[in-house]
């Protein structure tokens, strides 16, 4: 994990108590389930993040939708807040317990629901990972394509409207996301969009949950894209005098409809790094300070609704 940051760059901390009949309701329906031991507490308070903030109170493991939805409510109840978690690969934040609560750990949701090779979809519980989906699916000759670097939870890579390396040829989390089982502030399971990649009907509240970080509800089944597996992959590196020549060289090579699945842009100090965690010898050249790989990230954001 990455060295703490002070507290005083985190919202005021304002920790809210779980109330003792709270407490007993989680024990009684979760057992061994619901954990108020400090290690584990501290595990669900930090992720990849230099944030530094208090443990939530208490982590409930949950295993299905409808125990997702009993924590909720009970939290509703009790005006206490939840902070769910997947796997604590965020490096932004998303899992600090600014306000104290109870972490809802996902990861024991591990079932892939339904798959439907012939309609290129899948559905899985939140706790799956990308890594483990791919594994699971390999057969079919199909991949699941967005790799946002770290095995994060496929919950979490919705919840966070994650991107990755592919995003120039297969897009986000936003245009991967069919569909979403969710449970809302109030308990309430709702299910968003549909299998189908053609509809037009009502809210797209799918879109309007991916990348809400949580904020608006607690997803716990995801509809996704799925891709064929290609038969081939190269790989090149090219160094550039300057930003704008190897901007435009990207532009010319999407527009003569070369499929190029992945585009990155490294700048001196990360090749350097490359250099020295691969043991290569990548050129390194610094124009006014510059060095140009191959790419743009124009396409990768996960900022906001």
């Amino acid at each position: 994990m990455n060295a703490p940051l002070p507290t005083h760059v985190l919202p005021p901390l304002q920790p809210r108590p779980v109330p003792a009949a709270m407490r007993t309701a989680l024990a009684a329906h979760f057992g061994e389930r619901c954990s108020a031991a400090l290690a584990v507490r501290e595990q669900h308070g930090r992720d990849e993040s230099p944030f530094d903030a208090p443990p939530p109170e208490l982590v409930v493991f949950c295993e299905s939708t409808d125990e997702v939805a009993f924590v909720v409510q009970q939290a509703d109840l009790h005006a206490v807040p939840v902070i769910p978690f997947g796997v604590g690969s965020s490096l932004e934040g998303h899992l600090l317990a600014v306000q104290g609560g109870v972490s809802i750990d996902l990861s024991r949701m591990q079932a892939i629901v339904s798959l439907q090779p012939e309609d290129l979809t899948v559905t899985v519980q939140a706790g799956v990972t990308r890594t483990r989906l791919n594994n699971e699916i390999r057969h079919t000759g199909l991949f699941f394509p967005i790799d946002p670097g770290a095995d994060a939870s496929l919950g979490g890579m919705a919840a966070t409207r994650a991107s990755g390396t592919n995003a120039v040829r297969y897009g986000t989390m936003r245009e991967n996301v069919l569909g979403l089982t969710v449970v809302t502030p109030q308990g309430e399971v709702i299910h968003t969009g549909t299998r189908a990649r053609k509809s037009s009907a009502g809210y797209d509240l799918t879109r309007l949950m991916v990348g809400s970080e949580g904020t608006l509800g607690v997803m716990t089944e995801i509809t996704l894209k799925l891709y064929p597996l290609p038969e081939a992959i190269s790989a090149a590196t090219c160094t550039f005098p300057s930003v704008d020549a190897a901007v435009r060289t990207t532009i010319q090579v999407i527009q003569m409809g070369v499929p190029i699945a992945r585009c990155e842009l490294l700048d001196a100090n990360a090749v350097r790094a490359v250099n020295k965690h691969d043991k290569l010898g990548l050129t390194v050249v610094t124009p006014q300070g510059e060095v140009i790989h191959t790419g743009t990230r124009a396409r990768k954001s996960s900022a906001g609704y």
